[in-house]
């Protein structure tokens, strides 16, 4: 039963990308710091929502009084025969729809913040996926490179004792010795960039545990152009997020060129007085009204201002479009041609190499080739191979930007 509970404690720590992915969207810690612009945006909607406080003046109230002072009805009790105050109340009335359009401004802006939120995810989630891709290439060239330093290490060992007992050249024993540290030199560059690549993974999914022996990778497809050919550069671009936030924000000028119009309107104060004593009336109630009188400044300037900004995210957003369409038709191109390339690769390549490689090894023994051919055919060998793992890495880069783009997963 203990060894099943471990079985099973292993196997959940086996992540795919769909495992990491996951993590990811509930976890990292700038996704749910972002959550917060949105919340923050919200709540700014709900402040626009509200009317301006009425003010409450107080005034004329005298501290004593003199021998002019006429009497007067008693406030309360036996006290305010000769006590004078002023009491005014006002309230901002706003002209033109003034508030309702903040609220579509703010509105807007929230829609901003959800986009911001939504790139920051795509960005996010393209990292990631990128970083599980450069560590699949990762794994497959470091097994390679561990069979080709094991076979190393077996003709040192043979080359050492052979030389020893003058069979076969020192000159050719250190050959194998340069080889091979040349070899582990280069698995330790690798598992540096392993590490690195890790880390980056751990940041973004908070798996403080993560090793590469727990990622599991999928099997090779290239067939991924066909996911994509399908669809026209507009359908393509309908969800970039950019363009759709060029789109918002286009909306949000407007919004403010409808609000600096509206300013041109007065607003109203309403005013509502009590005095007491300071009038003709002993108890006077009167009701006003101020405005400004659009006389000199009719806010032509503000209005010129948003009219240009407006003007000038349109020419931004016809930039971006055409930009993006030379992009997606220069990616599109790109993944097609890793896939010719992968597909000749696959038709040439034939035998194993690995067994391939264990051919030329007993070619070399049998004495078939010679040292230096060996050693070049290794060489050649393992550049092939990282060529190979370095272009399909490539390959599915390109189809990462291509849906990062598009805003979707296809």
């Amino acid at each position: 039963m203990i060894l099943f509970g471990l079985l099973g404690v292993v196997q959940a720590q086996i992540y795919t990308l769909s495992d990491l992915e996951s993590h990811f969207v509930q976890n990292n810690a700038l996704l749910i710091a972002s959550k917060y612009n949105i919340a923050k945006e919200e709540a700014k909607i709900v402040q626009e929502k509200l009317w301006s406080n009425p003010t409450l003046n107080i005034s004329e109230i005298n501290m004593w009084k003199n021998p002019s002072s006429e009497t007067l009805p008693y406030l309360f009790g036996r006290y305010g025969q000769a006590q004078q105050i002023a009491v005014e109340l006002e309230q901002l009335v706003e002209t033109a729809g003034k508030r309702k359009k903040r609220i579509a401004i703010q509105s807007l802006e929230r829609n901003n913040a959800l986009l911001d939120y939504e790139e920051l995810l795509r960005e996010l989630k393209k990292q990631l996926r990128q970083t599980f891709n450069h560590l699949e290439r990762i794994k497959q060239e470091d097994m390679q490179l561990n069979d080709i330093i094991r076979l190393f290490e077996q003709l040192h060992e043979q080359y050492k004792r052979q030389s020893e007992k003058q069979h076969v050249s020192m000159t050719d024993y250190y050959r194998i010795q340069s080889e091979l540290v040349g070899l582990q030199k280069e698995k330790v560059e690798l598992e540096s960039e392993m590490v690195e690549h890790l880390h980056r993974l751990k940041v973004l999914t908070q798996l403080p545990d993560l090793t590469l022996d727990k990622l599991r990778f999928a099997d090779s497809t290239t067939d991924l152009s066909t996911r994509v050919s399908v669809r026209s550069i507009d359908t393509l671009l309908a969800q970039h997020i950019g363009l759709r936030r060029q789109t918002n924000t286009l909306d949000l000028l407007e919004k403010q060129v409808e609000l600096e119009r509206a300013h041109r309107m007065p607003d109203f104060t309403f005013q509502l007085n009590y005095d007491r004593g300071g009038n003709i009336m002993r108890d006077f109630i009167g009701v006003g009204v101020s405005f400004d009188l659009p006389v000199f400044n009719t806010n032509k300037g503000n209005i010129k201002a948003a009219q240009y900004g407006l003007e000038q995210e349109r020419s931004h957003r016809t930039y971006m479009q055409t930009e993006l369409e030379h992009e997606v038709i220069r990616l599109q191109t790109q993944l097609r041609g890793y896939e010719i390339s992968l597909a000749k690769w696959n038709v040439q390549q034939g035998e194993q190499p690995h067994a391939l490689l264990e051919k030329y090894k007993k070619h070399l023994q049998e004495k078939q080739v010679t040292l230096l051919e060996f050693i070049d055919f290794a060489d050649a060998f393992r550049q092939a191979e990282k060529a190979y793992w370095s272009l399909f890495q490539d390959y599915k880069n390109t189809y990462e930007e291509l849906q990062y783009i598009a805003g979707r997963d296809f």
